[in-house]
């Protein structure tokens, strides 16, 4: 699965939220609401590691505190392909992320990650220390909840391993989509590749979101099938690869360029044998895509 930024730089970008809401996205100490957030955890760095003990002032600490917490209003569906406590799942899917949505109020969230076995729902979430090493991504949306139907559709494509799910039938009732993900409905019938949009929540300045998804019976390459043809434009791709894709230049003004290992983001050092994130930023443009699949044949 395919999800696209349009127009956003990695920053914190904030906005005034009524406090009828429940929970948001939240900026860089936790302490304000934010419309989006993204962080980037390179190898062997602690920045960026989430931790979600109390007081420790993390943004997804304080996103998440209802996930690994109880709160009456607040419920939630999270899936991971390495899903916390069972192991040796067999799936196809890459996908790992949490919905979650509060009851009493038009307020939900939409966090897409790398980390295996995270969050542990209900139950309090320690780092394993061996995921220091790794890279991660994280990527939190705040969005109405008019927004979930869409993402559900999206998540039936990518037939995600749901580990938890307390979402009620009173929420799922008119969300035709949702309601079959939760109900794990997610037998895939053509077509094998679709587009979805969604908006993030600001009144102001809301970021339109494109969510590209393909089944496993698709044989589209997602980067050069999707992306390119979906931005009409070059892209920079950071992503493993199986050294069958190569860079791809065939075609003037919408080139798929490789960015070469190791590297460095943000000051830090980063390198594809240590890094599970896989992205691509548009060139020229302010296009960020992350995407659950490496560069692979068959992605």
């Amino acid at each position: 699965m395919l999800l696209k930024l349009s127009n956003v730089v990695l920053i914190f970008h904030l906005i005034n939220l009524s406090h009828s809401q429940i929970f948001t996205c939240r900026t860089n100490d936790g302490n304000n609401v934010a419309d989006w957030a993204i962080v980037y955890k390179a190898p062997a760095q602690d920045t960026g590691k989430i931790i979600l003990a109390a007081g420790q002032g993390h943004s997804f600490a304080k996103t998440l505190e209802h996930v690994v917490g109880t709160h009456p209003s607040v419920k939630f569906l999270a899936y991971n392909n390495v899903p916390p406590g069972i192991p040796n799942v067999k799936t196809k899917s890459n996908s790992k992320g949490v919905i979650i949505l509060s009851t009493a109020a038009d307020s939900a969230a939409w966090v897409i990650h790398t980390i295996p076995g995270f969050p542990t729902a209900k139950t309090p979430y320690a780092w394993p220390a061996s995921e220091t090493a790794r890279g991660h991504l994280l990527i939190c949306l705040t969005i109405s909840k008019s927004q979930i139907n869409a993402i559900a559709a999206s998540l039936l494509l990518a037939q995600p391993v749901i580990h938890y799910n307390d979402i009620p039938e009173t929420e799922t009732a008119g969300m035709s989509n949702l309601k079959k993900l939760t109900e794990g409905r997610t037998r895939v019938l053509p077509p094998f590749t679709s587009r979805r949009s969604i908006r993030t929540q600001s009144a102001g300045a809301p970021v339109t979101v494109h969510i590209y998804s393909k089944s496993e019976s698709s044989k589209y390459d997602i980067y050069k099938k999707v992306i390119v043809k979906a931005l009409k434009k070059t892209i920079k791709v950071w992503s493993r690869r199986d050294n069958k894709l190569k860079s791809d230049c065939r075609v003037p003004e919408r080139y798929i360029r490789l960015l070469q290992s190791p590297g460095v983001i943000n000051g830090h050092n980063t390198n594809l044998e240590a890094d599970d994130t896989n992205w691509a930023v548009s060139d020229p443009g302010s296009v960020i895509c992350h995407v659950d699949k490496p560069y692979f044949v068959r992605s």
